[in-house]
């Protein structure tokens, strides 16, 4: 099911139509995982399974995390906190570069195609931000120039990033958005937020905004119709 202005549509995978007019539109919110960036679920899990967190199905999620991985998204505890509760959970002490590792898992790549877009994007005039619930180790590597493959970090590509962790926020929460149009200092009807979470989306288009909610690494790009 691809979601695209403010209301559920039922389409095609890949084909998407202009549910409202994009000359309305004048800032543009992305999600991370499973949008810019392809994810890997299952990798994650693997990896997590790797270091010794046997039951990692349990405690992960594609879309928001909970326990000590969600308090760790939130911002209730740091990454040292972070790898000592996990420990404990596991059994044994885990290092901090095994975290990272384990959370690296859900990035499988960084299509090309995407950043090119978010660039044209902004080349055109839109305000274009991140809004992700995400986590230090995520942006330990994002916001270096290994994201894109050695050149740029993710904030090359963003007016702004609105990250969970620092937000102290977690999508769905409406507040989250609401931080984000306060600061991109935009309005509901003029937003377009892009999510492969049709609950995120559902919250989004709750307070006005319109959206448009891909499959989990499909592209997006054709469906903005620019």
């Amino acid at each position: 099911m691809t979601h695209f202005g403010k209301h559920l549509v039922k389409q095609p995978q890949n084909n998407c139509h202009n549910c409202h007019n994009m000359n309305q539109i004048k800032n543009l919110a992305f999600d991370l995982g499973g949008v810019v960036l392809a994810l890997s679920y299952e990798n994650a899990i693997a990896r997590f399974e790797e270091i010794g967190l046997k039951d990692a199905r349990k405690h992960l999620d594609a879309f928001c995390q909970h326990g000590i991985f969600g308090d760790l998204e939130i911002g209730r505890i740091s990454t040292e906190e972070f790898r000592v509760e996990l420990g404990k959970i596991i059994g044994h002490e885990v290092t901090a570069d095994e975290c990272y590792y384990a959370w690296h898992g859900y990035v499988e790549n960084v299509p090309q195609r995407n950043l090119d877009a978010l660039l044209d994007l902004r080349a055109k005039g839109y305000k274009v931000c991140l809004l992700s619930n995400t986590n230090p180790y995520m942006m330990q590597w994002a916001r270096t120039p290994d994201f894109d493959g050695g050149n740029h970090p993710i904030d090359y590509y963003f007016d702004h990033l609105y990250l969970s962790y620092e937000c102290r926020l977690m999508k769905p929460s409406p507040a989250i958005f609401e931080m984000m149009l306060q600061g991109q200092q935009a309005t509901p009807d003029e937003t377009l937020f892009i999510d492969d979470s049709p609950h995120n989306c559902e919250t989004a288009q709750s307070l006005g905004i319109h959206t448009l909610c891909p499959h989990n690494n499909e592209d997006w790009v054709p469906m903005l119709k620019l």
